[in-house]
């Protein structure tokens, strides 16, 4: 009786203490380990895999996780807003006596569950909602007008809460350090560039992270080794003439006939400049020009969007892109100023699954949810920009099937009436767990 008193106040000094000290991922202190809470010793005559799963699926979690979507759902917040989101994985945090560095990238929050030494595995969960009108009546509605978590993002925290809330109670059996990174501005496709500036992989081994999809049921899970998800980026085209009167217009130079040559000519770089076997996408989808139907004006502007699976083709692509418009304006006697990206439409590069990683997370999966539930996807041509995380460190991103018809979860992403099966957070939370488990106890038994 007296050790589980003593435990207890150690317990309640060390959130007193997480509270107050500042952590720094850049100090030489080990500001992670200074004490260990009480944590289950893992059952000598039960797996590892086996607790995590009845961890994962105790109702009280699974409630627990589900009651932390909500809350979250219910008050979406946009890129970089993510006050309150934040406060809210901090104070579960605290309560699961997992310390944890914040600010990062702004509204960002990194823990660390483990011994605090190498080798270290990353998982990662996104935070921000969108700009979008919720159109789904059920209890816990958006109260924000014009806001909402229709990409998943609320999800996404629940689950790496919940597979903290594992890994803390699982702790003395990790051998190394696992790394929750909570963070702002996917949408953006910023965030996750923004917190690497910030050294949150300093030291890590591998990344995992996941995106609910509605492209499969409920509990499946779907993946491929090396090339997944297509980079993105964006062009925008001033294409400069000389204005004049539409009835003589031998008199002026004519950017709206550039313009429509140099958008017929994009077109051609997919369908006569690129294998057909290799998926690529240029698409032109603004054109502003002209205020009156007899003027002729002194310019033109075009932007789109670009995309493929290998950096190598994506920066080729881009080239060829300015190449082009510049080349078709120039027959027209019109000049071009092409900029690539910008700020609400970053460049997010291709989603590339390092092989090694990608097996070791096929392997965890199929034994939580069954080989018949472990699918090899296609390559799909969103973008995320977990890439950025896959450019610095080996890594896998995994999609984890929502749909469900008997309860509306038809409906894809950025939808306004998007919507998904909480029954897949206790996979979720598993997966995450299990990864982090194993992989650290692999990488610690090959070196």
């Amino acid at each position: 009786m007296a050790t589980k008193t003593l435990q207890h106040i150690l317990q309640h000094i060390f959130l007193i203490c997480v509270t107050l000290s500042p952590l720094c991922f850049s100090c030489n202190e080990d500001c992670f380990t200074s004490f260990t809470p009480t944590t289950a010793t893992p059952s000598p005559n039960v797996s590892i895999k086996d607790q995590i799963i009845s961890l994962a699926n105790d109702q009280e979690t699974v409630d627990w996780m589900k009651r932390i979507r909500r809350k979250i759902h219910q008050y979406p917040e946009l890129a970089y807003e993510e006050v309150d989101t934040s406060q809210l994985i901090r104070h579960e945090l605290d309560l699961l006596g997992v310390p944890y560095h914040w600010p990062v990238a702004t509204t960002g929050v990194v823990a660390k569950i483990g011994s605090g030494s190498p080798p270290f595995a990353a998982l990662r969960a996104d935070m921000d909602a969108l700009p979008i009108q919720e159109l789904v009546e059920w209890e816990h509605k958006s109260n924000v007008d014009g806001k909402m978590h229709a990409c998943a993002h609320d999800a996404h925290v629940a689950m790496l809460l919940g597979a903290a809330k594992i890994l803390q109670k699982l702790q003395c059996a990790l051998q190394g350090t696992v790394i929750l990174i909570f963070q702002p501005a996917e949408e953006r496709g910023e965030g996750a560039k923004h917190m690497i500036e910030e050294s949150v992989l300093e030291k890590v081994e591998a990344i995992f992270g996941l995106h609910l999809v509605h492209e499969y049921p409920a509990g499946v899970v779907a993946t491929r080794a090396k090339e997944f998800l297509a980079g993105c980026g964006s062009f925008k085209a001033t294409i400069s003439g000389k204005g004049g009167h539409a009835a003589i217009p031998h008199l002026a130079i004519d950017p709206i006939l550039a313009a429509s040559t140099a958008i017929i000519s994009l077109q051609n770089i997919v369908s006569r400049e690129t294998d057909p076997l290799d998926s690529q996408v240029v698409s032109v989808s603004i054109i502003h020009g002209g205020t009156a139907i007899n003027v002729i004006p002194d310019s033109v502007t075009i932007a789109g969007t670009f995309r493929a699976f290998s950096t190598k083709r994506f920066n080729a692509l881009r080239d060829r892109i300015e190449e082009v418009i510049k080349a078709q304006v120039a027959v027209h006697r019109c000049s071009a100023a092409v900029e690539f990206s910008g700020k609400d439409h970053p460049t997010i590069p291709p989603t590339v699954n390092d092989e090694k990683v990608f097996e070791h997370v096929v392997r965890v999966s199929r034994e939580i949810v069954g080989e018949e539930n472990t699918k090899v996807a296609p390559m799909f041509m969103g973008s995320e920009d977990f890439a950025f995380y896959l450019d610095k460190v080996p890594g896998t991103f995994l999609f984890l099937g929502i749909r469900n018809e008997k309860i509306g979860a038809i409906h894809p992403p950025h939808s306004s009436y998007f919507t998904i099966d909480e029954d897949v957070f206790p996979i979720g939370a598993a997966i995450h767990a299990a990864f982090a488990h194993s992989f650290l106890s692999n990488y610690t038994s090959s070196v």
